[in-house]
């Protein structure tokens, strides 16, 4: 048992990565090794606490549009290393998003319409989002006339599934609807502003594992961490906006600072 203990978090992943089948490791390697990151490798799995795990869910939550999606990898982890003995408590019932009940939710009337500064690109890329979300309307008009047709309500499960879907496209509709009709498109940037800001494209180096990567600064509605576009009220975001080419930029982690070189800015 004492080895068990002193299982660090990489090892732990690394017998979960190992027995995985090579397609299914693939798919969950990238968010797993985003997980140990931030906790640091080295850090004894032990240690790690609920609340650790419910801050994590919650960081998910604010810098990805699939929070859920992006948090299953790492759930499947944290199940393994409890059924496995790995760990005592199972802390994947705590990797969870929060959802505000619907009776506690604003209505449409009550959210403020709060003025978006959208890139040009992001305004044409949600317009076409809601356009093809209206267009979607009368397929799932038909989807609930072919449920209803079924006249046994009691367990009319089709019946119910389109409904919510319904409820959730009429959501995002409502929802894009606001954001562009009180957008601003952001104007393009005269050349030789030096400074990174929204629509700006940054190329990062990592100075621990000298690997670069490269974010494009988006305003929260365009955020889509997995076509790297970071919301600048992210971590990072916040970090990168205003800074220069070669200046050093710090992003506070539960396992300490990550520390970044900014090689580039590409601006809009």
């Amino acid at each position: 048992m004492k080895e068990e203990k002193r299982l660090s978090l990489g090892e732990a992943v690394t017998q979960f990565l190992a027995h995985l089948s090579p397609t299914d490791r693939e798919k969950a390697q990238p968010e797993v090794f985003k997980f140990v990151r931030w906790y640091g490798a080295d850090r004894l799995f032990s240690e790690i606490t609920i609340p650790e795990i419910a801050n994590y869910a919650e960081q998910v939550a604010v810098s990805s549009p699939e929070p859920l999606k992006k948090l299953e990898p790492v759930k499947s982890f944290l199940s393994y290393a409890r059924k496995g003995g790995l760990i005592k408590t199972n802390l994947a019932v705590h990797l969870r998003v929060r959802k505000v009940p619907s009776r506690f939710a604003p209505t449409l009337k009550q959210l403020p319409q709060t003025p978006v500064s959208l890139t040009r690109q992001g305004y044409t890329d949600l317009e076409a989002e809601l356009i093809a979300l209206r267009q979607e309307r009368p397929r799932i008009a038909e989807e609930l006339r072919r449920a209803a047709a079924d006249k046994d309500f009691r367990e009319n499960a089709p019946l119910e599934a389109a409904r919510e879907y319904q409820g959730q496209i009429e959501a995002r509709i409502r929802a894009l609807e606001s954001i562009l009709n009180s957008a601003t498109v952001m104007e393009e940037k005269k050349i030789g502003a030096s400074k990174a800001n929204v629509g700006d494209t940054v190329l990062l180096r990592d100075f621990a594992s000298d690997e670069k990567v490269r974010y494009t600064l988006v305003s929260p509605s365009e955020a889509n961490p997995m076509a790297g576009k970071i919301s600048i009220v992210s971590p990072i975001g916040k970090a990168m906006v205003g800074r220069e080419i070669g200046e050093t930029v710090e992003v506070l982690t539960p396992a300490g600072v990550l520390r970044y070189q900014i090689e580039d800015i590409v601006q809009q």
